[in-house]
C-alpha cells in the first residue's frame, strides 16, 4: 500500500531545484550502503513487534531498499524528501519489495516535517528508527532532531550516516580532479549554483548531544569501490559541487578533460576509493525512554 503524497509547508525551492534533474542520475551512479551498515540497521530493529522506519532525504530511497533486499519485515516506511523527481524513483525502487509494508512518500523538508499519518489500525505508531544517510548537512538538526523526540517510539534509534564525497576523498586521483572543478568553478566548492559550502556550525555528535538522543555510539566501516571513468562522471553529476548547470556551457569541456585525467590515473580501468561509512547510533538516555 501506498499513501498519495503532496507538498507540506515549508519547503525549500532551492534545495529541490537541486536535486531535480539529478534524480534518475542519483539513481544510476550514487553507491548504496556498506552490508555491515544494513545488518547494524536491522539489529535496531530486531525484536520490534511493528517495526517503523522514518527516512529523512531519502532520495532514491536507498535506505529503505536496503533493508527491504536484506529481509527486514518492516511494516510501514515514511520516506521524506524536498525532491519529487527523487520520491519519484524511490516508488519505483521500493514497490516491488513492499510486500506487506505500507509506504508514505512525503514531498517535505526534513526540519518542517510532521508524520502525514499514524499506521494504519495503530493510532500510537510512530518510527522505532529514523535514519538521515547522506543528507543531515542540508537540514536543520535542531529541528530535525526535535521532530524525533516528538514522534519517535520509546527506545528508538536516530541515525546519522554518509562517507564524504570524492570531493572529501584523499587521493591523487581525486586530488587531480578536485583541482580541475576548481579552475572550472573557482576554488570554493560550490553547494548548488547560488552559493558555496559551508561547513556545519557544530558536528553532528554536538547536534546529538544537545537533543534527546544523546547516548551516542559510533560505528566505522571500511568500504573499498572501484569506479570506471564513465562512472565518475556519472557520479559528479549528481552533485551539488560539480553538477552540470553549474558549468553551464562549459560543461562538455569539463567532462572531456576530466575522462582524460581519469583515464590517465586508472589502473586496469578502474579508479580506487578507500572510504570509510560512518554511522552515529542515537537513542535516548534509558532513564528518558
Amino acid at each position: 500500500m501506498t499513501y498519495p503524497y503532496g507538498p507540506l509547508p515549508e519547503l525549500y525551492p532551492e534545495q529541490e531545484a537541486l536535486f531535480a534533474d539529478a534524480a534518475t542520475t542519483y539513481a544510476c551512479y550514487r553507491p548504496g550502503l556498506p552490508d555491515a551498515a544494513v545488518r547494524l540497521l536491522a539489529d535496531v530493529l530486531r525484536g520490534r513487534p511493528s517495526p517503523v522506519l522514518l527516512d529523512l532525504g531519502t532520495g532514491t530511497g536507498q535506505v529503505p531498499f536496503a533493508l527491504l533486499s536484506a529481509g527486514v519485515a518492516l511494516t510501514h516506511i515514511e520516506a521524506v524528501d524536498v525532491s519529487r523527481q527523487m520520491l519519484h524513483q524511490a516508488s519505483q525502487a521500493l514497490h516491488p519489495l513492499l510486500g506487506d509494508c505500507t509506504l508514505t512518500l512525503a514531498h517535505a523538508a526534513a526540519d518542517a516535517y510532521e508524520p502525514l499519518a499514524t499506521l494504519p489500525g495503530e493510532p500510537d505508531s510512530g518510527p522505532d528508527l529514523i535514519t538521515c544517510c547522506r543528507s543531515y548537512h542540508w537540514m536543520n538538526g535542531q529541528a530535525v532532531l526535535e521532530m524525533a523526540d516528538r514522534v519517535a517510539t520509546p527506545g528508538a534509534a536516530v541515525v546519522i550516516m554518509g562517507d564524504g564525497s570524492l570531493w572529501t576523498h584523499d587521493a591523487d586521483w581525486t586530488r587531480a580532479l578536485r583541482e580541475l572543478i576548481q579552475r572550472y568553478l573557482g576554488a570554493e566548492r560550490r553547494a548548488g549554483a547560488r552559493r558555496s559550502y559551508a561547513e556545519p556550525r557544530r558536528s553532528y555528535e554536538e547536534d546529538l548531544a544537545a537533543s534527546a538522543f544523546n547516548d551516542i555510539t559510533e560505528h566505522l566501516f571500511p568500504v573499498t569501490r572501484s569506479w570506471a571513468p564513465q562512472e565518475v562522471l556519472g557520479y559528479l553529476r549528481t552533485t551539488s559541487f560539480a553538477a552540470p548547470e553549474l558549468f553551464a556551457e562549459r560543461h562538455q569541456a569539463f567532462e572531456d578533460e576530466a575522462l582524460a585525467l581519469l583515464h590517465a590515473h586508472a589502473v586496469d580501468g578502474s579508479l580506487v576509493e578507500e572510504a570509510t561509512f560512518r554511522v552515529l547510533l542515537a537513542r535516548r538516555p534509558k532513564r528518558a525512554r
